[in-house]
């Protein structure tokens, strides 16, 4: 298992390069809302050290929750408190859903060469949200909501574009740069263009850009069920460092 320190500072990062709509801290959990849209904005993070008694805890997160309309979800890492959590939400029920791969790369690792049909943008630029829009079948009543959440990032970031030759958006996808780390987000193929480079293009892309930013690691979460990508990502030099899980109310 890798250092508890490194898992929280991943997770951190995750957090900032996400930002939920609301956020609320009861004793150590991070308590997320927006609207629904993703369960990683959605969620609960216990990532801190806790104190109240865990059972308790649980009762009044799922209040919190049925109030706004939402399932009560947790991300599970291997770091959380109490450590008995995971066993509680089990027994009480809870689904077992998304296992993601945390990965990350030394970005001295990688040389990287002039790209052509590649446009990088370092605000939300109106292109990339539509052709993001489109590639991952956003639903409209969702657009909204995910645009406000782009647009309070505090850290740097970029949006990146692959077009192929005749000027189709063919991949997007961000990156999100705090410190030393460029983190990988929303990365995304057209179905009609997979399997001919396009991906791999544009995560070397925001890479670069993470490096030329004085990024020396770069970092992402993919689920397992996503063997293309990991693939991708094994290829490209990234390695697993730790999973984490969501566990869903019924």
């Amino acid at each position: 298992m890798e250092d508890q320190s490194f898992i929280q500072k991943i997770e951190e990062l995750s957090l900032n390069a996400l930002p939920a709509l609301q956020t609320h801290m009861f004793d150590g959990w991070v308590l997320r809302f927006a609207d629904g849209y993703t369960k990683r904005a959605n969620s609960i993070n216990a990532l801190y050290f806790s104190k109240q008694e865990v059972e308790q805890k649980i009762d009044i997160s799922e209040q919190i929750y049925e109030k706004r309309n939402l399932r009560t979800v947790y991300k599970i890492t291997p770091q959380i408190f109490p450590r008995n959590l995971d066993k509680s939400l089990d027994e009480r029920g809870y689904v077992l859903e998304g296992i993601t791969s945390v990965q990350l790369l030394p970005l001295e690792k990688i040389e990287f060469h002039s790209a052509q049909n590649v446009e990088v943008y370092e605000y939300l630029h109106d292109s990339w949200l539509s052709a993001f829009c489109r590639l991952s079948k956003i639903k409209e009543n969702d657009q909204s909501t995910m645009k406000q959440i782009l647009r309070n990032i505090v850290p740097g970031i970029c949006y990146v574009m692959v077009i192929d030759d005749n000027g189709n958006v063919v991949a997007c996808g961000r990156g999100v740069l705090e410190g030393e780390y460029i983190g990988l987000y929303d990365i995304i193929t057209d179905e009609k263009y997979r399997y001919n480079g396009y991906g791999e293009k544009l995560v070397l892309q925001i890479l670069q850009w993470g490096k030329e930013s004085a990024a020396k690691f770069a970092y992402l979460q993919v689920m397992i069920s996503n063997v293309p990508a990991l693939n991708l990502y094994s290829k490209i030099g990234f390695e697993e460092k730790y999973s984490y899980y969501y566990r869903i109310k019924k």
